[in-house]
């Protein structure tokens, strides 16, 4: 390591220094997105540790499987979701008539806070941002005419996770699909909520308690379902940096196995279902790099902290998404290139699932034509560009390997102060994470208002005249609410509202004590309780949570 460095100090003294006096360099110093110095060239010198081992092998630096996409390609999976159920049926069956290899669907924010679409609150938002699903027979039209026994199917859902969990093992129960064979995810990551995304209904530990109950249920009936879906992605988007972005996804994997661990389940039985969710972001070795440091962490956390012994227990296997919040209203077309970058650092850096923000998300709900070049760039990267044939291609990377281990030493620093400071609920409670990524988020916009942070269309390259939009978007249909209470109203009529108010009255007994509430939620279910209900009689035991604001 000495003679590299020394190598290093004579080719700057000799050959760099005389080269700069005639052309200096653009700017003074280099950072990463998230603010971290880049050298000008990596050496042997800046790596501690080059050896990650082999793709398949502990510690997984190199990826979860031995032979990842060269057996199985990651799975395309574009999300879909507005309207009525019917309309969101549409888009999914265009999605897979043109080669997605997964479903992953959208709610409306009645359904993700657990409201019915009848509720005063929904007003102007029924089917707006997603599709709106209040009961099972909803769940059945959005998955119409879908083997739901064959495809991975995704459900976008946080703190009502557990009824689209519950309505979705009915909807196969009805259509004789067995439960082994259900293969897909539920989001329900409910710690990342209360620290970026901010869609909540009940305080933090009745939410854990939720989701432990869909880890401990799913670990013994759902065989090949992720029952949750850890994700950084929302911090991210929220101004958090890639250190912090996987810090705070391992905090909250590490509370959700300790719940499921305090149950008397060994960790080997249920984190082999642990799935995560990552943002594949604009700087791209900063990004392969982190994905690779996430690896590595978990498997290590999953050894040392929890006595793991399977290789699934230890693999991290994850979902990712480009960033929306890089996407662009001036010149959109541009968000097509920015889509394609980072879906190259996600599958670079070994992504098992994969959706590509389309290119006018800026300005609408996804068209059909923004989704179909968004999944048209994933078959490129697959079928065209050669990166799906070596696994880990930029692994020995000084570079790589060198920004792997800045991004692993700052998360186990971040991992350290949040176990100083009682853990992650406490980390809720106080701030600290608002506050970090508050922090982060302002050092970002400052960056960006001073111009050291660019953007193309935006702050440098600008149109001189107003740009016309270059594709049509998608149009709301302003008659979605009023037939969706329409249809509500009727559902309502046609059920045997003695038998619900019955299955929730259970189901309220259930939440009172400790035991799982999966069981008497998919009866309420099943006899055709709304999501709304459902939320409401779990209110009265649970309560409402007020968040302690950070400025």
């Amino acid at each position: 390591m000495t003679d590299g460095g020394s190598a290093r100090r004579r080719w700057e003294e000799e050959t760099v220094a005389p080269f700069l006096a005639g052309m200096p360099e653009r700017k003074a110093t280099f950072e990463t997105l998230s603010g971290a110095t880049v050298e000008r060239v990596y050496t042997p010198e800046h790596v501690a540790e080059p050896d990650g081992g082999f793709p398949g092998e502990f510690p997984f630096l190199r990826g979860p499987y031995p032979t990842m996409y060269r057996a199985r390609p990651w799975t395309m999976r574009q999300i879909a979701g507005y309207g009525r159920p019917e309309d969101t049926n549409d888009r999914l069956r265009y999605l897979i008539a043109n080669g997605q290899t997964g479903i992953s669907i959208d709610f409306d924010m009645p359904t993700l806070m657990g409201f019915d679409s009848d509720d005063e609150r929904s007003f102007g938002e029924v089917g707006g941002v997603g599709v709106a699903v209040d009961h099972v027979d909803d769940l059945h039209a959005v998955l119409d005419g879908i083997d739901i026994g064959t495809i991975s199917v995704s459900m976008t859902i946080n703190p009502s996770a557990w009824i689209l969990l519950a309505m979705f093992l009915v909807v196969a129960e009805e259509r004789g699909v067995p439960r082994a064979k259900l293969s897909g995810t539920t989001q329900a990551d409910i710690v990342k909520e209360f620290i970026a995304q901010k869609e909540w209904i009940y305080p933090v530990e009745p939410s854990l308690r939720i989701l432990r109950d869909m880890i401990t249920f799913g670990a013994r009936e759902l065989p090949r379902w992720n029952p949750v879906n850890i994700s950084g992605y929302h911090a991210r988007e929220a101004g958090a940096t890639a250190s912090q972005e996987v810090a705070f996804t391992l905090a909250a994997a590490i509370t959700y196995a300790e719940r499921a661990v305090a149950t008397g389940m060994h960790f080997d039985e249920f984190a082999p279902r642990f799935s995560f969710y990552f943002i594949a972001h604009n700087d791209f070795i900063e990004e392969v790099a982190k994905f690779r440091a996430a690896r590595r962490l978990w498997a290590r956390i999953a050894r040392e902290r929890f006595g793991a012994t399977k290789p699934e227990s230890m693999r991290l296997r994850f979902h990712c998404q480009t960033a929306g919040s890089t996407l662009t209203a001036p010149q959109p077309l541009n968000n097509i290139i920015r889509g394609a970058l980072q879906a190259l650092a996600a599958v670079a850096g070994g992504a098992q699932s994969l959706h590509v923000s389309g290119m006018d998300e800026a300005l609408a709900i996804p068209s059909e034509q923004a989704m179909k070049v968004a999944l048209r760039t994933q078959q490129i990267l697959l079928e065209e560009s050669g990166i799906a044939s070596t696994i880990d291609p930029f692994g020995g990377s000084y570079a790589i390997e060198a920004t792997t281990e800045r991004i692993e030493r700052e998360v186990r620093e971040y991992l350290d102060k949040i176990d100083e400071i009682g853990g992650t609920v406490a980390g809720i409670e106080s701030g600290f994470f608002q506050q970090a990524i508050s922090d982060a988020a302002y050092a970002h916009q400052l960056a960006k208002d001073a111009g050291e942070l660019r953007t193309v269309g935006v702050n440098v390259y600008r149109d001189a005249e107003a740009e016309a939009i270059p594709f049509a978007l998608h149009k709301v249909d302003p008659d979605v609410e009023e037939r969706k209470l329409a249809e509500l109203r009727g559902f309502r009529a046609a059920r045997d509202g003695a038998l619900v108010e019955e299955r929730l009255a259970e189901l309220r007994e259930a939440a009172t004590g400790d035991g799982n509430i999966m069981p008497a939620t998919i009866e309420a279910i099943r006899a055709r309780a709304t999501g709304g209900e459902i939320v409401e009689v779990l209110r009265s035991v649970f309560g409402s949570y007020v968040e302690h604001a950070v400025f």
